[in-house]
């Protein structure tokens, strides 16, 4: 194997060794996906600015996120289906973070269930909630999570209902994968993927099956998935979990400067601005354009994070100089899994902190925590 040097090496052996359907899942958005394009591409028209004979020995990339201690600012971002792109793979990207120093956050449509994370990992994590229909279903995984002492929850707004994204339809992606001819004919050439898949039981939303009553077959669980993400979300759900968690808490979906204020007033500790990584409103701004005017409204009432097309270390510093007091990463972290499995995402990770921590010092900083808006070209 090549040596691995960037979040692009990771992307190629990745496509490589995960079967289409759920590479694609990762390497894709909705309709034209014009704006999962724009997430990446809009990085690349922010121009640093080098400054040089400065003591630049010293230098730190430490600090916070919604309170929490942090290597780097950035976190894991919570992605369906990670363990479909490796077995057991929201275990194995946790422990990579854990390690790492930086948090995790998993998703409500996991493989891997919160108390398989739990049990694996010493350290509190971020648990990402959908609102769905069946309120009861979750209140219960809201005080699942506070069990496994989640140290913050991460509530998502932009997912009432599913944008159409074209690869999957192609494809047929279900959860496990429907055992077709041109499905196993594509798994017989991925074989470290199988036999992972093989040698584990999680192979189902773990979250889900086995908490909810009437579900015992996967078409069952299809079904109840399908109809369950809650087009009525209002302000007033936020309310109602707010006040049921408890604890931080986290808004996921922000795009627009009045519903960055209306988040504010929900009481809410941090939001994200965040397009769903372009795969739910196709033609929506990236969020890297979206976030400078966000954080001018409400930057200073709110902790501001971001996603959306972070793939480099330098993307980490540009948002972080437009305003974001952290990052979340997806689909780089997913490369890193389907590549090389743990070892992959701590590799993705490494990668991005060695960019991160050598453009700080090009730019003539030490210290994350003073970087604005002057470290890019005006």
């Amino acid at each position: 194997m090549s040596v691995i040097t960037c979040i692009e090496d990771l992307r190629v052996l990745a496509r490589k060794r995960v079967p289409r359907m759920f590479y694609d899942y990762v390497d894709s958005g909705s309709w034209t996906e014009g704006t999962y394009r724009a997430n990446a591409a809009d990085f690349d028209r922010l121009k640093l600015r080098q400054r040089v004979a400065l003591n630049i020995e010293q230098r730190s990339t430490r600090t916070t996120m919604a309170g929490i201690e942090a290597a780097m600012p950035v976190a894991i971002a919570p992605t369906g289906m990670t363990g479909m792109q490796h077995a057991d793979g929201e275990i194995l990207a946790a422990k990579a973070a854990e390690k790492f120093g930086i948090p995790f956050t998993l998703s409500t449509m996991s493989i891997c269930s919160i108390e398989d994370i739990a049990a694996a990992t010493g350290s509190p994590f971020w648990f990402q909630l959908y609102v769905m229909r069946d309120r009861d279903f979750m209140a219960r995984l809201i005080d699942r999570a506070k069990a496994a002492n989640c140290s913050a929850l991460v509530l998502t707004l932009d997912l009432q209902i599913i944008g159409q994204r074209h690869k999957d339809l192609r494809n047929g992606l279900s959860v496990p994968p429907k055992p077709t001819l041109a499905n196993l004919a594509n798994m017989a050439t991925k074989p470290r993927w199988c036999m992972g898949m093989l040698g584990t039981k999680r192979r189902n939303f773990g979250n889900v099956f086995g908490h909810v009553k009437g579900i015992e077959t996967m078409r069952s669980l299809s079904e109840w998935t399908n109809r369950q993400f809650d087009p009525t979300l209002s302000w007033a759900d936020v309310d109602w979990i707010r006040r049921r968690w408890g604890g931080r808490l986290i808004l996921k979906g922000i795009q627009d400067v009045e519903d960055a204020r209306l988040a504010v007033d929900s009481g809410a500790d941090a939001l994200i601005v965040s397009n769903h990584g372009g795969r739910q409103l196709d033609g929506a701004p990236s969020s890297i354009s979206a976030l400078p005017v966000i954080a001018e409204a409400v930057g200073h009432r709110i902790e501001v994070h971001m996603d959306g097309g972070i793939r480099s270390g330098q993307d980490v510093l540009k948002a972080r100089a437009l305003g974001a007091r952290g990052v979340y990463i997806g689909r780089s972290m997913l490369y890193g899994l389907g590549a090389m499995g743990e070892a992959g995402v701590t590799r993705a990770l490494q990668i991005i902190h060695r960019e991160l921590d050598l453009t700080m010092a090009f730019c003539g900083h030490t210290d994350i925590d003073k970087v604005d808006a002057r470290v890019l070209c005006a």
